[in-house]
């Protein structure tokens, strides 16, 4: 093929011709040659188009529905990055840290699973620039240096904070090799956060199936005396927990109407049950006459469930395209952001009480932080939404409102990771 593309490369018929009767072997042999054809206009468009090919056959496949053959270094590949990820997991008892594994597991969990998907995500794809793959492989050695050299202290709240943001701040490295660094691309960043309502819909289930799995096989095992469970969950369980994020992006990749039929049912049905689930909880709260001031367990869980229902919202609105009623989903939409904009309203109250009462600390800080940031995207949602409703601007206008917010997101995350220990100290 090489020969062929260099016979003809000021040809553009033929070009064309020989990328139509082998497409794949086109692409690899043009690539390869790329470097010493760079001076060539026709080269320069052959590069352009075959590297928007590849990227839309990495990104975009769930939206053209079209599976893509399984080839066997794909199965290769995937095998390699369930490997290493078992391999990097098992390293308390390769390297005999006696004591120490679930200090171990709480710090590099994430960061396994994270690096696994980013190993995918190169693999995946026909055309990548080495110095992506170099810059991606630096940050989290270096992430992973960061907080494996934090003290072991649990009782410092700087450090659990570490521990729940460092994971969020590589879960944005991997959307930006998943987009192929197009960071400016809005719809891209979208279409990167209906992936992971996708990963997580299908990591479940088969989390799900293991279970099953699981069950079955030990207690087949049990009838003919046989213990097996410590190597079974040392062995299968561990490795397979970092290996299923893995496994169901491949899944994703290569069977995409799975989530095309899966996603937007789950949508559908979530996110009104969500509403009346959350409208009863608020009316029992007010009801019962729970303080919300001076429960700090309370506030945390009130905390939490605002994440939750902002992830749903988040994930309903990118599954807004793929749904027949638009128009209905989005009142239901707007209903459960006003509600969530009373639960931010009423946290914020809470905190600013509890930080007028006993003073700033790294956890209040970064909770009033946290939530008014939501607050603030929360609010330009509702309005995008009102101008969607009244006609004013199209569906794709809530995208972008979206997607433009991730880098607040990102930089208040940065500033918890490296700005807290100097702030607040890490003791």
């Amino acid at each position: 093929m090489k020969e062929k593309i260099l016979a003809n490369i000021e040809r553009e018929e033929q070009l064309e011709a020989l990328y139509r009767s082998d497409k794949e072997a086109f692409e690899q042999a043009f690539f390869e040659l790329y470097p010493q054809l760079a001076g060539s206009p026709v080269a320069a468009f052959w590069k352009a188009r075959l590297s928007y090919t590849s990227l839309k056959g990495t990104l975009l496949t769930r939206d053209s529905q079209a599976a893509l053959p399984i080839l066997p270094k794909n199965i290769l590949w995937l095998i390699l990055i369930c490997v290493c990820c078992g391999l990097l997991i098992k390293i308390p008892e390769i390297l005999n840290l006696e004591g120490k594994d679930f200090l171990f597991y709480e710090r590099n969990t994430g960061l396994i699973v994270l690096f696994g998907l980013s190993m995918y995500a190169f693999s995946s794809r026909k055309v990548y620039k080495p110095e992506q793959v170099w810059l991606s492989l630096a940050l989290f050695i270096l992430s992973a240096i960061y907080v494996n050299v934090l003290p072991a202290n649990r009782e410092s709240a700087v450090i659990n904070l570490i521990y729940i943001h460092l994971p969020l701040m590589l879960w944005c490295l991997y959307g930006l090799i998943f987009i192929d660094f197009n960071f400016r691309d809005k719809s891209l960043r979208m279409h990167y956060l209906r992936h992971n309502g996708d990963l997580v819909i299908l990591s479940t289930l088969l989390v799900i199936s293991g279970g099953i799995l699981t069950a079955m096989t030990l207690g087949l095992f049990s009838v003919i005396d046989l213990n097996i469970e410590n190597f079974y969950f040392e062995y299968i369980v561990l490795i397979g927990a970092v290996s299923i994020p893995v496994v169901a992006a491949f899944i994703l990749r290569h069977y995409p109407t799975l989530a095309n039929k899966i996603a937007p049912i789950i949508a559908s049905i979530f996110s009104p049950l969500v509403l009346i689930s959350l409208l009863a909880y608020l009316l029992s709260i007010f009801i019962t006459g729970k303080d919300l001031y001076g429960d700090r367990e309370f506030l945390l869980l009130f905390n939490l469930m605002l994440l939750g229902v902002m992830a749903l919202v988040v994930f309903s609105v990118s599954e807004l395209k793929t749904q027949k009623r638009q128009v209905f989903n989005l009142y239901i939409l707007l209903v459960l952001l006003i509600l969530s904009l009373v639960i931010d309203a009423l946290a914020l109250s809470a905190i600013i009480y509890r930080l007028s009462e006993y003073g700033f600390t790294p956890n209040r800080t970064a909770v009033l932080g946290s939530n008014l940031l939501i607050l603030v995207h929360l609010l330009l949602i509702v309005y995008e939404i009102f101008k969607i409703l009244t006609g004013k601007k199209p569906l794709t206008g809530l995208e972008s409102v979206i997607g433009s917010y991730l880098p607040v997101y990102l930089c208040w995350t940065l500033f918890v990771l490296f700005g807290f220990p100097f702030i607040f100290g890490i003791n």
